[in-house]
């Protein structure tokens, strides 16, 4: 009998934009690095679905990757993009399957609506696992101070987080137009997340031991 061997898995939330170019060339590209990789198009039915919804259909991501034989399901990832960004650090401390997060120039402070009822700055409590938080300082629809403050949330919560933070970047700048950017930045974000999550799924990583 042969036995395959099982990989990380991360699922990775787009922006608002969808799911473009760039983001399925970004999961060919983790692929390559290691990952088995699932990009569900949150927006299928709705531009601006609940966050029930969209909870939905990552928990059946999660649920296609453990019944898949090369996936190793206590290794389990999540990270995204813009809206993506937002998701992830509402996401993490509710989901247990993943095992750490990296939120993309998200919105800590964004909800209070009917379809988006919590921010997700209101789940710091529940947060058991590592986060990393990749951000610009030229954010305009995220402004970097908000990423400051919830950052100094997550400090005072005692939650394990890391923060990387460029000088200059505009909000979305790993994808432009649709495509993948090769930029030196957008290459280092890129190599960093990588390093997080192989520091995270495949050692026990600060946070989660409680789980």
């Amino acid at each position: 009998m042969c036995i395959r061997d099982r990989y990380p898995a991360v699922v990775l939330i787009h922006s608002f934009n969808g799911l473009e170019q760039g983001y399925q060339d970004m999961a060919d590209r983790l692929a390559a690095d290691g990952f088995v990789v699932v990009a569900p198009q949150w927006q299928t039915y709705s531009r601006s679905p609940s966050d029930s919804g969209v909870e939905a259909l990552v928990r059946s991501s999660i649920n296609y990757l453990k019944n898949r034989d090369d996936v190793d399901p206590e290794k389990l990832g999540l990270t995204g993009f813009c809206a993506g960004g937002r998701y992830t650090m509402l996401f993490l401390p509710q989901v247990e399957e993943f095992k750490s997060g990296v939120a993309w120039y998200g919105f800590p402070y964004s909800g209070g609506t009917e379809v988006q009822p919590d921010e997700p700055a209101s789940m710091i409590d529940q947060l058991e696992d590592p986060m990393l938080i990749i951000h610009g300082t030229r954010d305009e629809p995220s402004n970097i101070s908000e990423i400051y403050r919830y950052a100094g949330e997550l400090d005072a919560a005692d939650k394990y987080f890391e923060l990387k933070v460029y000088q200059g970047e505009p909000h979305g700048f790993m994808i432009k137009e649709g495509e993948l950017s090769e930029s030196f930045v957008a290459q280092d974000a890129y190599d960093e997340m990588v390093d997080f999550f192989n520091r995270t799924l495949s050692n026990p990583a600060p946070g989660n031991s409680s789980r």
